[in-house]
């Protein structure tokens, strides 16, 4: 991948990189905030407590995501950034556009969800 190309893929993940890290840091604020009110009744405190749950997984998907993009900013210093990790195939630019911390190219992402659907039986 030229230098112009790996440029605009890391302003993508760094521009993702903010815009996560910034709603982890409002909805785990907010899930304080909500543990933090004082809840009149039992019912309004079982209520509480789902939302603040809530939202601290949403937190711990946000952080997922912010991992995600730190690990692809690694891959981008280290320069094996914009290749499968599994087979080491160009990932297609299309793929990074959308998806800017894709590991796998299509292909071996395809395989990856087919082994996991079929470890998974369905009820």
């Amino acid at each position: 991948m030229d230098a112009l190309k790996l440029e605009h893929f890391k302003k993508l993940l760094l521009s993702e990189l903010r815009r996560h890290a910034r709603q982890v840091s409002d909805e785990q604020g907010n899930a304080l905030g909500i543990a933090l009110d004082d809840a009149k009744e039992s019912a309004d405190l079982s209520l509480r407590d789902v939302i603040s749950e809530l939202s601290l997984k949403f937190g711990e998907r946000e952080s997922q995501m912010i991992a995600d993009i730190d690990q692809a900013l690694l891959r981008m210093k280290e320069g094996s950034y914009g290749r499968c990790v599994k087979c080491n195939k160009p990932i297609d630019e299309k793929r990074l556009e959308a998806l800017p911390t894709a590991r796998y190219d299509a292909a071996c992402q395809e395989a990856i969800e087919n082994a996991h659907r079929v470890a998974r039986p369905s009820l």
